[in-house]
């Protein structure tokens, strides 16, 4: 991506409902900003809600909605810079001509976070925060319990045990228990991440991991 590129990111749910009956109008508005905006990247989140195949789910709504949509993405001449990325987690409702070439032809799967991801993700989302030295990332991130946890999963797991810390800080001080006083700090400890650990579950169980495995390799293969 260039500097000072612009992105436009947009929600297919609220792009569909909101503009319910204008919605082919919002789409070529849309293209003519990015053009005006060049070069930038038009990012379609949740694009099964707008692309959905035809005769089936949305009826004629989405239907022009997507015939719209098809004929921006056919005026490849015409978009001038504008590069349109789209994010789905529903890739086989996804009507087949959205999917050729000069459309969303290019396909990339983006797996469930592995270890060494989940560790930079926590370390992300501490940067900001004051860990207590019993705290091991590297290992928490190994853990059992984090096998499927998404991106969003780490970043709750983290704010619980934030939660925890300041819940037990705020215990202490509301009894003025004293003989804790080390431990009234805003440091988040091991035993912090050990109750974040058994609140927080993952977003995506091992059969749904299984099925997106599948369609990668149905939808790359074609």
């Amino acid at each position: 991506m260039m500097q000072g590129q612009i992105l436009f990111t947009l929600q297919g749910p609220e792009l569909l409902n909101k503009y319910v009956g204008e919605s082919e109008s919002e789409v070529r508005k849309i293209f003519t900003r990015a053009r005006i905006n060049s070069p930038c990247i038009l990012f379609f989140d949740e694009i099964d809600a707008l692309t959905t195949k035809r005769g089936k789910e949305g009826g004629w709504v989405v239907e022009r909605l997507l015939n719209q949509l098809l004929v921006e993405l056919d005026g490849a001449d015409q978009r001038h810079g504008v590069y349109v990325i789209g994010a789905t987690n529903r890739i086989d409702v996804i009507d087949e001509a959205v999917l050729r070439p000069g459309r969303f032809g290019k396909k990339h799967f983006v797996p469930l976070p592995g270890a060494d991801e989940r560790v930079a993700i926590l370390k992300a989302h501490t940067e900001k925060k004051t860990l207590s030295v019993d705290v091991d990332l590297n290992a928490i991130a190994r853990r059992e319990e984090c096998n499927n946890l998404t991106g969003a999963d780490l970043a709750s797991l983290v704010n619980e045990a934030a939660m925890a810390a300041l819940e037990e800080r705020c215990e202490f001080l509301a009894k003025g228990d004293s003989s804790m006083s080390s431990d009234l700090t805003n440091k988040i400890k091991l035993r912090h991440f050990e109750h974040a650990l058994s609140k927080v579950k993952p977003s995506v169980s091992e059969q749904q991991r299984k099925h997106f495995d599948a369609l990668s390799k149905k939808y790359s293969a074609n």
